[in-house]
């Protein structure tokens, strides 16, 4: 990779799934083009989400495998840690390069960085169409207005942020939420106890970001249950 740039609370209410599924449906739709979406999938390694590393490694590979019939996704790994450490890996085609990727990193203590990961999707938006940026989190100590300055900016380039935020902390919730609206994307709280659901959303935006909306659709079909829920939302 180059330089480019816990403890979990209750499980998240089933409002807060169906939020998100209608924040995803009111997403404009992604238009990749020709070849691949691409997928930029921003995480926190601070040492607060350490307890929850390696269940975040496990859980990637259903958005490769999900969107295989769609021509496939390119996914880059961006994240976080320490003092002023932020990365970013070369774009990856497989569920085992990006697993190799996040096996090789680890959570070192520090303060957020989630301006710099923003600035980061804005120049690899404006060098090639990016569909979409998720980030995995469980704070934000930046200045929320700044954050959310670029949050719409990326949603002018059309680029939704869909935030997965850990835990329950009010100042990063607020702040997650705007950044999403003001993205065209989407907000969604979870803990350990509600890990599936990451795992069937995440794979749900990745066919998002490869074929757009018909795409998820029929995904949604064979997936069932909240990815199901997402896609009798679309047909309303």
């Amino acid at each position: 990779m180059s330089d480019d740039k816990k403890g979990l609370p209750a499980e998240a209410p089933g409002a807060e799934i169906d939020a998100f599924l209608d924040e995803l449906r009111r997403t404009p739709a992604a238009r990749p083009g020709s070849g691949r979406g691409r997928l930029i999938f921003a995480l926190d390694a601070t040492a607060s989400r350490e307890p929850s590393w390696d269940r975040a490694c496990r859980i990637q590979g259903e958005m490769f495998d999900a969107t295989a019939s769609l021509g496939g996704l390119e996914i880059q790994l961006v994240f976080y840690r320490g003092f002023g450490e932020c990365k970013a890996s070369r774009w990856m085609a497989t569920a085992a390069e990006l697993h190799r990727a996040m096996r090789a990193v680890y959570c070192v203590g520090g303060e957020t960085q989630i301006e710099r990961i923003l600035l980061h999707a804005i120049r690899e938006t404006k060098k090639k169409s990016v569909q979409a940026l998720v980030f995995v989190g469980d704070a934000m100590e930046e200045n929320v207005d700044r954050q959310c300055r670029l949050a719409g900016e990326l949603g002018l380039l059309g680029v939704p942020i869909f935030l997965f935020h850990e835990g329950r902390d009010p100042v990063a919730a607020r702040a997650f939420r705007e950044m999403a609206r003001l993205s065209h994307g989407a907000y969604l709280s979870f803990d350990l106890a509600s890990a599936h659901r990451l795992k069937e959303l995440l794979a749900a935006v990745a066919v998002y970001a490869a074929g757009g909306y018909r795409a998820l659709a029929d995904y949604g079909k064979k997936k069932g249950g909240e990815v199901l829920l997402l896609t009798r939302q679309l047909r309303g």
